[in-house]
């Protein structure tokens, strides 16, 4: 083996170690002081330097734009996953205070309300094509308490009546429904009459039946019931008038209700349990039909 081939890897690696040694020696050095050697060095210099600084400098922007992404996405994800938590816990909070509000309503109602009364919670419904709730089924903690025609309310005002009871639950009858009959009166004039449900499938509505011509009935009255009957306890509110119509003939104007409650949005009611002849005021007997009175006011005068 040749003195060259033996020491050639390590005089490959002085030379290319003394390179950058010549080059920082001339970089650093005085202006004023450069020789012969450094005038030849520095063009090689300046040239390294413009061809080498350029792909430095871009892959070291790169890099750092990278790093900077990487750091934005870690923070971003950081963030979505942090809204996405604080958004679920509004909706819960908000969730959490409608019920609290609902159930603070209701438990002032049942102090408000003469007789005894428990709650009960809406378990199913039935809705039309037009998604309007035609049927609610209830269900309470003390079930056995269930009874058919007891009264059911809200806050808003009536619903309905219980209208059978299967086993631990029950159908509720609306006031809207076509089979309901509801004595009330008019609260600003105190004109009698009886609500009965419409019983259309695209709307909730009531019409309020023998109202004489000349009974005072505007639009935006409430109408309450009467108590008569003892089905329902007097003075709970089951809607608004809505239109009034007065014809020159017949005896009786047409009035149509708007109900007060918004029957799909109910999960909470109120059941009157207290037997009808037992509840403050009720009158037996008194059930008959506004027509049915006057004809009894009439043959008794």
């Amino acid at each position: 083996m040749t003195l060259w081939q033996r020491y050639r890897v390590v005089l490959l690696c002085v030379v290319l170690l003394s390179i950058p040694f010549f080059f920082l020696r001339t970089t650093l050095k005085d202006p004023t002081r450069y020789d012969e050697f450094d005038r030849l060095v520095l063009p090689a210099v300046a040239f390294l330097e413009d061809k080498i600084d350029l792909p430095v400098r871009g892959a070291a922007e790169i890099w750092s734009d990278y790093i900077y992404l990487v750091r934005v996405k870690r923070e971003n994800d950081r963030l979505t996953a942090e809204n996405a938590r604080l958004r679920s816990e509004a909706a819960r909070h908000q969730s959490e205070f409608g019920e609290n509000h609902r159930l603070r309503r209701l438990l002032q109602l049942r102090v408000e309300t003469p007789g005894e009364v428990y709650a009960a919670e809406v378990i199913a419904r039935d809705t039309s094509p037009f998604f309007r709730v035609t049927r609610l089924a209830i269900t309470s903690q003390d079930r056995t308490r269930l009874r058919s025609g007891q009264p059911v309310i809200t806050p808003d005002g009536l619903v309905g009546q219980v209208s059978r009871v299967f086993g631990s639950y029950a159908d509720v009858l609306l006031s809207v429904d076509s089979r309901s009959a509801v004595d009330v009166m008019v609260e600003r004039s105190g004109a009698r009459g009886i609500v009965r449900g419409t019983g259309e499938r695209d709307r909730y509505a009531a019409k309020v039946e023998y109202l004489q011509r000349t009974d005072d009935v505007r639009v935006g009255d409430a109408v309450v019931t009467s108590g008569l009957g003892c089905r329902f306890p007097a003075g709970l509110l089951v809607g608004r008038v809505a239109a009034v119509t007065r014809r020159e003939f017949g005896l009786y104007q047409e009035v149509e209700l708007a109900p007060a409650v918004n029957f799909s949005r109910l999960s909470e009611v109120l059941v009157l349990a207290t037997e009808a002849v037992d509840r403050p005021g009720c009158r037996p007997g008194a059930g008959t039909t506004p027509r049915a009175r006057r004809a009894e006011t009439r043959g008794g005068s």
